[in-house]
């Protein structure tokens, strides 16, 4: 039950150039124990279950964000992450807009003046045991998305890597 720091997948939507351009970019792979989740419900089963702290942060740190012009998640969309039936591309996952949604990559994100980001969500057949690798990527815009980034990025790995890591102890993945 190990979340490893990886590569990002080179095969998925987000693809090389992409990733190359990336002012910042993450990548860590999960092993799934349910072959059957959807890429959807693997999103749930990691972004739906966050810790009372990690919530307050979330929305702290929109308030602030918010203040410098980004467009952030309201604080219902953190407390009560709303699931339904289907998603279309367009649609909001969670706070974020969906870009691609496939059987086995979904990307979400955001665009805003200072940076845009994108969020991936893949399930891999690569291996004996399929595995789901959640990558991230950021492009800042000017030298706020810049001075954002370099903030932001450590309580970024940390986070996600504690999501990663409590869906797999919970087995929801």
């Amino acid at each position: 039950m190990n979340v490893v720091e990886c590569d990002g997948p080179r095969h998925g939507v987000l693809g090389n150039d992409l990733i190359e351009r990336a002012d910042f970019r993450d990548a860590y792979r999960v092993p799934l124990s349910r072959s059957d989740l959807s890429v959807v419900e693997i999103f749930f089963a990691i972004f739906a279950e966050r810790p009372g702290w990690m919530n307050l942060m979330l929305i702290a740190r929109n308030r602030a964000a918010a203040l410098a012009g980004l467009e952030v998640p309201t604080t219902s969309e953190i407390m009560k992450v709303e699931r339904r039936a289907h998603y279309s591309v367009g649609e909001k996952i969670g706070p974020w807009p969906i870009f691609f949604l496939g059987p086995d990559e979904l990307v979400a994100g955001r665009d805003n003046k200072h940076m845009d980001f994108r969020l991936s969500v893949m399930k891999v057949h690569d291996g004996t045991r399929p595995s789901a690798v959640v990558s991230t990527l950021c492009m800042a815009h000017n030298k706020f998305g810049q001075c954002y980034l370099s903030c932001i990025t450590p309580f970024h790995r940390f986070g996600l890597q504690k999501l990663l890591a409590n869906a797999l102890a919970a087995q929801r993945l």
